[in-house]
């Protein structure tokens, strides 16, 4: 096996001591998650996390929350770690050894408009947030900051490790790497995890017992191979699926069953990737899709963090639950040497070789004290490889659309993106990028508030 790994990178921290910065530590529901993660691990109880956002309400609540966090894992020795607050993102990041970036450019209102004016187009979403024309400009409206927040990085805490967590991950991951130079940049995602832990849930074999590999692009890699004591579980899945009709009533499951790999992303994020599902009304019911689901999810995710504001503010406890995410033992990894693997999205400089070098690719890491070092796959599956190429293609131009200053390659992404392109004819993909335009102008960089028309 063969490793890909940045120049340098090595880290030296002594032991428990790192400086984490949360950038959008407003995002308190995660903050929250991420910090009882990493204060779960003893050698972390003397980490600085300085926490950044540009909301004082949302920070304030950020801080108190992670106060109240430290002092329960602290347990009886007290809590030694220490939580500052920064209204200024560069004095949070100032020496820091890692970055966690959590933002959400434009918040509820953006991510609306991102449904709302593609659905009078009668374009359907469920996410939004990966491809599709939700995707494009969540990203394109996340790329100034993006842009800036690595200039940051080079200039205040140059040795730092970037663990992005932003949607769209594969996008912006890419950009980041293009636009900024930065090599340390690692785009994490839960979605690789939980695909095994629930398939070992349903085969009903103990999931720390289970051996996996999976490879592809971020919300649409493959589970290569899946193994318990030594037996493939794919038979196993596939006499279950033979049995049970509500099985077959997933998108997920219906791709494996044409394509001979699992998936890596629920059903609803799945049926976006691709041209079969959305557009078709009688598929919509008989998948059981959710379309508009992440506004639901947008409102929970608020209503959350309303109460986590209100019980500190009322001095009741707060649930303190880990979440299982990658960067907590990213850092713990780096900090202690304590080797572990896991999956990263990363530049595909060699990684896999049949889809694109300027792409990026999710593939298993090992994590150790030098660093995170992503694992060569070799070749994806054809099948698999063909739909993973049109993903990257389209984000390749999203990217060159802000790289390059150029608002005629966001209309060429939508026209590339799949269930996009099966749903509308191209010039109402034009005419809907405009109004896309429009209404997110002001987040936008300047060179690409243009309207072309057809």
């Amino acid at each position: 096996m063969t490793t890909h790994t940045s120049p340098a990178a090595t880290t030296s921290l002594s032991s428990g001591s790192p400086k984490i910065a949360f950038i959008g530590a407003g995002s308190v529901v995660f903050t929250q998650g991420l910090l009882a993660d990493l204060l779960a691990f003893p050698e972390l109880q003397g980490a600085h996390i300085a926490l950044h956002d540009i909301d004082a309400e949302r920070l304030a609540t950020a801080h108190g929350a992670a106060r109240y966090i430290a002092d329960q894992r602290a347990g009886s020795g007290g809590s030694r770690v220490r939580v500052t607050a920064h209204a200024e993102r560069r004095a949070a990041l100032q020496d820091a050894d890692f970055v966690i970036n959590i933002v959400q450019v434009g918040m509820r209102a953006a991510t609306r408009t991102d449904f709302e004016i593609p659905a009078r187009y009668g374009l359907r979403q469920t996410i939004g947030d990966t491809l599709g024309v939700g995707g494009i400009f969540r990203a394109l409206r996340t790329f100034p900051l993006l842009r800036s927040l690595g200039e940051d990085i080079a200039e205040v805490c140059p040795d730092a490790w970037l663990l992005n967590y932003t949607n769209p991950m594969a996008m912006n991951v890419q950009y980041l790497t293009r636009a900024t130079g930065l090599t340390r940049v690692v785009g994490l995602c839960h979605s690789v995890y939980w695909t095994v832990h629930d398939l070992a849930q349903l085969l009903q074999v103990p999931h720390e017992e289970v051996v996996y590999r999976a490879a592809g692009v971020n919300h649409q890699a493959w589970i290569l191979s899946l193994e318990h004591e030594g037996n493939d579980l794919y038979p196993r899945l596939d006499a279950l699926i033979a049995d049970d009709p509500q099985l077959r009533r997933r998108v997920r499951v219906d791709m494996y069953r044409r394509l001979g790999y699992y998936p890596t992303e629920t059903s609803e994020h799945s049926s976006e990737y691709v041209p079969w599902y959305l557009h078709h009304a009688e598929e919509v019911e008989r998948l059981r899709l959710p379309v508009g689901a992440y506004l639901d999810i947008v409102d929970e995710n608020i209503a959350a963090y309303e109460h986590t504001r209100d019980a500190l503010a009322q001095g009741a406890p707060l649930t303190v639950e880990g979440t299982m995410e990658y960067a907590p033992q990213i850092i713990h990894s780096i900090t202690t040497g304590t080797p572990r693997t896991v999956y990263g999205n990363v530049p595909n400089h060699g990684l896999i070789d049949n889809l694109p070098a300027s792409g990026t690719v999710e593939v298993p890491c090992l994590v150790d004290a030098l660093g995170v070092q992503p694992t060569r796959v070799g070749a994806l599956p054809a099948q698999c490889a063909a739909l993973n190429r049109t993903y990257l293609s389209m984000n390749d131009l999203v990217v060159r659309a802000a790289l390059e200053d150029d608002p005629r390659s966001i209309r060429q992404a939508a026209m590339t993106d799949p269930a996009t392109a099966a749903a509308l004819p191209v010039e109402r993909i034009w005419d809907l990028c405009d109004d896309m335009v429009r209404a997110h102008a002001d987040l936008l960089q300047p060179s690409l508030r243009a309207t072309l028309g057809h």
